[in-house]
């Protein structure tokens, strides 16, 4: 796979290419460098939707509904050829971007699997007895007089899953155990001297353990590759594009607040007790408390003040008015005021900068006296607890809360603390603090007639 700065070749070498790929090698294709990042963001949606599908704790038939709205919400393409050649881009393009710590192999590793289990599975009968010959797997089918002889125990099992034999299909393949341990686990298969006899119609548990063992290998080899070669050799071009990617934000953007209007001085102190989330009231109240943040926490309430609709003038008048009691009128003008005026693109490049996103506050690390950050990650667990009882959270929510934080599941804490303190549920979770502040304002808007 080749990227290069101008028009993609089309495949005209008439390769058929299965329905759903295996990904053992890189396509012959030219690749322009805008698809090479544009197609991995969108296979980046999927995987982290079907990540917090799973974190939520959605039912199988859940995930298989959500995974297939997924997919066609940003995989699909109006040409066939077109979406298999986007699906098997965006899978080497990511592959690079997981390849290069032990923690995002992982995460890479298990939910690719979890996407091509769910593919696997809407797949025909035939699709799916031809991946099996495509990873030769070498089992072959029980014969009939070995399946007669465990007719009743395999029966058995199927009743047990609320099928017949028949409805099973008569069919089946007799493997090692533990080749299927996601099958013996369930319960789910007839397991005699060592040997598991599975239905046609779970084959997927064979396919997708092969699968799994397979990437994990070839992220490994990835990992090399990028770490003798790649990572010098495109350090102009393609290495900060991977390096960014698996901590893309992948929302809308909140620079400006466009649905409620702006607020004002006078509403910022209720509207932070009703709608502002744990990191931005925390350091709402320490400027507040302290009258001085330091630069981190500056710009991270800052930006998400200006995209919540404070506008300029007011933001300097807020930010002056609390850094009064230690910062004189004149030190203010000529220390803070420019920072201000910058993040409201009025000075230097006249940028127009944007919020902090949830995943950029996560990443970062506060110092000693630093006030900014994640609560989720970055406060001890007393302290966390106690900040949650503040905001009116149920002791059984903050006991849910914090096993999604001891699971490092930041983003969902956050997610389960807005439905606490609004009553209300939110199944698109929590990705940006301006987020938790439009859906806490819809809310409120939708109990009380008008905005809080």
């Amino acid at each position: 796979m080749e990227v290069v700065q101008s028009h993609r070749k089309s495949s005209s070498n008439n390769v058929i290419v299965s329905i759903l790929p295996l990904y053992r090698s890189a396509p012959p294709l030219e690749v322009r460098l805008e698809d090479f990042e544009f197609f991995a963001i969108d296979r980046l949606r999927v995987l982290k939707g079907i990540s917090d599908g799973l974190c939520r704790g959605k039912k199988p038939e859940e995930m298989e509904k959500l995974v297939l709205d997924l997919w066609k919400a940003n995989m699909r393409h109006p040409q066939a050829v077109e979406e298999v050649n986007k699906d098997i881009i965006s899978h080497f393009v990511l592959r690079l971007v997981y390849c290069r710590t032990e923690e995002l192999r992982k995460w890479f590793l298990s939910m690719e699997t979890t996407l091509f289990r769910h593919r696997f599975r809407r797949g025909s009968s035939e699709a799916q007895r031809a991946l099996m010959s495509e990873f030769k797997l070498p089992y072959k089918a029980v014969s009939n007089a070995e399946f007669e002889s465990l007719k009743d125990k395999l029966g058995q099992v199927a009743r047990s899953m609320g099928q017949t034999l028949a409805a099973a299909d008569a069919i089946f393949y007799k493997v090692p155990f533990e080749e299927v341990p996601d099958l013996v686990a369930g319960r789910r298969v007839f397991i005699h001297k060592g040997h598991a006899y599975v239905a046609i119609n779970q084959v997927v548990s064979l396919v997708v353990t092969q699968f799994r063992s397979y990437l994990s290998k070839a992220l490994i080899l990835t990992n090399r590759k990028w770490t003798s070669t790649i990572r010098e050799q495109e350090k102009d071009r393609l290495t900060p594009i991977v390096e960014a990617l698996c901590t893309s934000y992948l929302g809308p953007d909140y620079s400006q607040q466009q649905e409620f209007g702006e607020i004002s001085i006078k509403d910022i102190d209720q509207v932070a007790k009703t709608s502002f989330p744990l990191c931005m009231r925390h350091l709402f109240e320490k400027v507040k408390e302290d009258h001085h943040l330091k630069h981190g926490g500056r710009m991270q309430l800052g930006l998400f003040l200006k995209g919540v609709g404070l506008k300029l003038d007011d933001a300097l008048a807020f930010w002056k008015a609390e850094f009064a009691p230690k910062v004189s009128a004149e030190r203010f003008d000529k220390e803070y005021a420019y920072n201000i005026r910058h993040n409201y693109g009025r000075e230097g490049k006249r940028t127009d900068y944007t919020p902090y996103s949830c995943q950029k506050i996560i990443s970062v690390t506060p110092g000693i006296g630093d006030h900014h950050g994640c609560p989720y990650r970055h406060f001890s667990e007393e302290n966390l607890r106690a900040a949650l009882v503040r905001m009116g959270v149920s002791s059984r929510a903050v006991e849910d809360v914090m096993d999604k934080v001891h699971n490092r599941h930041y983003q969902l804490a956050c997610t389960l603390t807005f439905e606490a303190v609004h009553g209300s549920s939110c199944d698109a979770g929590i990705n940006h603090p301006n987020q938790y502040f439009i859906d806490s304002q819809r809310v409120l808007q939708s109990k009380n007639g008008s905005v809080a």
